[in-house]
């Protein structure tokens, strides 16, 4: 195992100071493009959001990179979006773009020989193309539909020429765009679930519907059900509530809480003896999310679900919210 050594404070302030420095640089540079930005956004965005095919980002090197994560965020908000390599595209991938596309090239320089063929074949079938680069009088610049320009600044490396402050800009113009068509085409959270059904992002878009336990399983009572016959539902279901009903309606409900309450002659007694009434409830198509903070704040595990009839639909416990990842 590799000896850690102690770093001297000199080596620690020189880290700090440098770090800094970037990211001092790099927000300027945001700054700077985000008060230059004009007609030009403004036109792409719309081409965007009338596009009837595929957004392709096509980029080579650092910039290919930052295409690829472009794409990515734009197919994930509801535009159809994929990654072209630049370098690929000349070896057969141009089939992939259709007249219905729309390209957005990304090249610092604008001058990228690998984005040759690219360029030539969307102006040869008439596919919009939208160039960000830092160069608007570039090859690339030139031939493109609509230029969206990155600042004119240095590099925030120490011998400014690695791609540090250019892709940091380019990605963040690609955010920008992403995020003005999602708004443009009113994108909303169901939409974004759509694209999201896994993971945490998924999880915080489940409807109650979706978790909640229904038909048989249900421990459903009636009001004069004589409270021996209560417990055994309660045991066989292994809930740990009954729901009391009239017909379908939600009268009551009763938890082990509400046992302990009432032990004084608690075997004689019927379900509406020991019911706490008006329970809190929550309707199916509320997000999972209300639910779990509406079980926390009552300090209970589950919840009745009921439609606007208060007919009962379901029930749904704390426990399967959390094991679906809702927190």
């Amino acid at each position: 195992m590799q000896e850690v050594r102690p770093v001297p404070q000199k080596t620690i302030e020189d880290a700090i100071a440098a770090g800094r420095e970037v990211l001092r640089t790099e927000a300027q540079a945001l700054l700077q493009m985000g008060d230059a930005l004009g007609h030009e956004f403004a036109e792409a965005v719309e081409r965007l959001t009338g596009l009837s095919g595929r957004l392709i980002v096509v980029g080579i090197g650092k910039s290919g990179h930052v295409g690829r994560k472009m794409a990515a965020t734009f197919a994930s908000t509801g535009t159809p979006a994929h990654f072209v390599h630049a370098s690929e595209a000349s070896h057969g991938d141009l089939g992939m773009i259709t007249q219905e596309d729309c390209c957005i090239l990304l090249s610092n320089s604008g001058e990228s020989r690998e984005l040759s063929d690219v360029i030539s074949y969307t102006r040869r079938f008439g596919i919009p193309l939208i160039a960000i680069t830092r160069a608007p009088d570039s090859t690339l610049g030139r031939a493109a539909d609509t230029v969206l320009r990155l600042p004119d600044v240095p590099e925030a490396c120490a011998i400014g020429m690695a791609p540090t402050t250019s892709t940091t800009a380019s990605m963040a113009l690609g955010d920008a765009l992403a995020v003005a068509v999602m708004k443009r085409r009113g994108f909303d959270p169901e939409s974004f679930h759509v694209f999201h059904p896994g993971g945490k992002l998924g999880a915080q878009f489940l409807r109650v519907a979706d978790l909640m336990y229904t038909g048989d399983v249900l421990p459903l009572v009636a009001e004069d059900t004589p409270m021996p016959d209560v417990l055994m539902r309660m045991t066989g279901t292994g809930y740990g509530v009954a729901i009391i009903v009239e017909g379908q309606r939600l009268t009551g409900i009763i938890t082990d809480g509400d046992l302990r309450r009432n032990m004084d002659g608690l075997m004689t007694r019927r379900a509406r003896d020991v019911a706490t009434r008006n329970p809190k409830t929550i309707g199916p198509d509320a997000l999972v999310s209300e639910a779990v903070a509406v079980m926390n704040g009552k300090k209970v595990n589950a919840l009745c679900v009921v439609d606007d009839a208060q007919q009962v639909q379901g029930m749904i416990r704390l426990h399967d919210c959390l094991r679906a990842g809702v927190v």
